[in-house]
């Protein structure tokens, strides 16, 4: 806490608030700014998932299991029921998928679980200024896993009903479609009724992949804020302990306290977003493959 001590509270947590960025950031999105140790901690969280998992297959064998085959064994047959009671059609990949994007997942938001100041220290030491290592509180990083989720929805949906019956429920589902005749009132009708459904299509799509990606960064992004704010009681300990013992000691205390008993919740709520982010990845494929047309 030795930086917290020649900044206020505010100074404090701005300073970890700030990324290692190509320039500088205007508004909570910016796509022009790439946000270095975003796409690092992405890929090296990535790289350690792909890196395990091959191991166990690796070393899995037909016989008595070890305790990790055992459990990553346990993981998938969990993932894969849950992936056979939403994915109705082509599911030759979710589980597979599902399972990955889960440890992911838990793997970068478990970096929150470090102390606050460990990592931004470390890269101080070697000259960065700025470091902010949970990618999950990165906005750019939920919407950008979003919106591979809306591909992939996209494409097993393509896939599975084809180029022609995929952009024909854009226009016919939800609200079906008029039976033309003769009277050109069925097809005023049918064309503001196919521009009803379509434009409902892509608001569901663009609502989806937005309400996906800022569920799990404003989960993050506020347990990692409250972090900052628990590690300020230390700051204050450590700035007036010889001042006033007694009171710095409570906020000492009381730091510890909060500190440990929201490690805990918040191990809860990695856990949970990690589950949360796979099942709607396992949501979304699902419905893209299920057709929605009335006959």
């Amino acid at each position: 806490m030795a930086a917290a001590e020649s900044m206020t509270g505010s100074e404090y947590v701005a300073h970890h608030l700030r990324h290692l960025a190509s320039s500088t950031q205007n508004g909570l999105f910016d796509p022009s700014v790439l946000h270095y140790d975003t796409v690092a901690f992405s890929l090296l969280t990535a790289a350690l998932v792909l890196i395990v998992m091959r191991l166990a297959a690796a070393r899995a064998t037909s016989g008595v299991p070890g305790r990790f085959q055992a459990l990553v064994e346990w993981a998938f047959q969990a993932v894969d029921e849950q992936a056979k009671a939403m994915v109705s059609v082509d599911r030759t990949y979710a589980a597979p998928l599902a399972l990955t994007v889960y440890i992911w997942v838990m793997v970068m938001n478990a970096i929150d679980l470090l102390p606050v100041d460990w990592i931004p220290g470390a890269a101080r030491v070697l000259g960065v200024d700025h470091l902010r290592p949970l990618p999950t509180a990165d906005l750019n990083a939920p919407l950008g896993m979003a919106l591979g989720v809306l591909i992939l929805s996209l494409y097993y949906g393509i896939k599975v009903k084809g180029l022609f019956g995929f952009i024909k429920e854009l226009f016919v589902a939800p609200f079906g479609k008029v039976h033309l005749s003769l009277n050109p009132l069925t097809w005023i009708g049918a064309a503001l009724l196919a521009a009803a459904n379509f434009g409902l299509n892509i608001i569901e799509y663009v609502s989806k992949t937005f309400s996906m990606g800022m569920r799990l960064f404003g989960n993050m992004y506020a347990g990692e804020l409250l972090f900052f704010l628990i590690a300020l009681l230390g700051g204050a300990f450590a700035l007036d302990g010889w001042r006033a013992a007694l009171g710095s000691l409570g906020l000492a205390f009381i730091q510890v306290v909060l500190g440990f008993g929201w490690e805990i919740f918040h191990l809860l709520i990695v856990i949970l977003q990690a589950f949360i982010f796979m099942m709607l990845t396992l949501v979304y494929i699902g419905q893209a493959q299920e057709s929605h047309a009335a006959h």
